[in-house]
């Protein structure tokens, strides 16, 4: 059995399944989870690769930290969707956060990850997560309401993170996503970390190397230098990003 993931017209991900350790459909959505030889255990929902036991840790950790490292003494965070409890484990490593919310619609595929990623999901162990199983918001983001629900509800000097799919390929419009979030937010916006006037490319915030958190694990893929290198563009994205960024207040993509 093979899995094909493809990233846009032409080209796909291929993935050999040594064996299947679960495959099932909940009231939303099928899912599997299956061994692969090269890349560990791998959950897939609706046919979609969601995540690998062996580079998930680069997708959770800059997720949580480029934005969390960016501002000082973030007290507050809510994670829509992140079921599998990556970013929550993430986020138990900053011990200025007071209050985690997370919502996601699927007890099924929380309960999945809890048995068969115990090193992704351990975030539900943190006491500061509070679960609300419910819908999310429209996923057509240019169409739905959803930017201006959030700047209506984040406090002054918080952030907006997203994810916001890669240059490479078209499944997102990131140039549109820009000048939508330069219409909402009027403040610095750097390749989807959103917020008014905050620095993204020098972490003020750093993480405690000696804390954990929640986690039994130290960083794996995060870390101040990478976080400043992350913002640094190849010159054909540059071209419509600075473009952009001329045309507002706000500083970069």
């Amino acid at each position: 059995m093979d899995i094909t993931q493809e990233m846009s017209e032409g080209q796909a991900h291929f993935l050999k399944v040594d064996k299947v350790c679960f495959e099932g459909k909940s009231e939303y959505q099928n899912m599997l989870v299956f061994q692969s030889s090269a890349y560990d255990k791998v959950f897939v929902l609706d046919g979609a690769l969601q995540l690998t036991e062996k580079d998930e840790c680069s997708y959770q950790e800059m997720m949580t930290h480029l934005p969390l490292c960016s501002i000082p003494n973030p007290k507050k965070v809510l994670l829509i969707g992140g079921g599998d409890g990556g970013i929550l484990r993430e986020i138990s490593r900053h011990m200025s956060v007071e209050q985690i919310d997370i919502c996601e619609i699927d007890t099924m595929l929380i309960d999945l990850y809890k048995e068969y990623f115990p090193d992704v999901a351990v975030g539900y162990k943190d006491t500061r997560v509070k679960l609300h199983v419910i819908d999310g918001p429209d996923h057509e983001l240019f169409e739905s309401q959803f930017f201006e629900l959030v700047s209506k509800a984040l406090r002054p000097g918080g952030v907006l993170c997203i994810q916001a799919e890669s240059f490479w390929f078209e499944s997102l419009n990131i140039e549109e996503l820009l000048t939508k979030c330069h219409q909402t937010f009027k403040g610095s916006t750097d390749y989807a970390w959103t917020s008014p006037y905050v620095d993204f490319r020098n972490p003020i915030n750093p993480i405690d190397p000696e804390n954990y958190g929640i986690s039994k694990q130290p960083l794996k893929y995060y870390n101040s230098e990478v976080h400043s290198a992350a913002f640094c563009l190849p010159s054909f994205a540059k071209k419509f990003t600075d473009t952009k960024a001329d045309k507002s207040s706000a500083k970069g993509f």
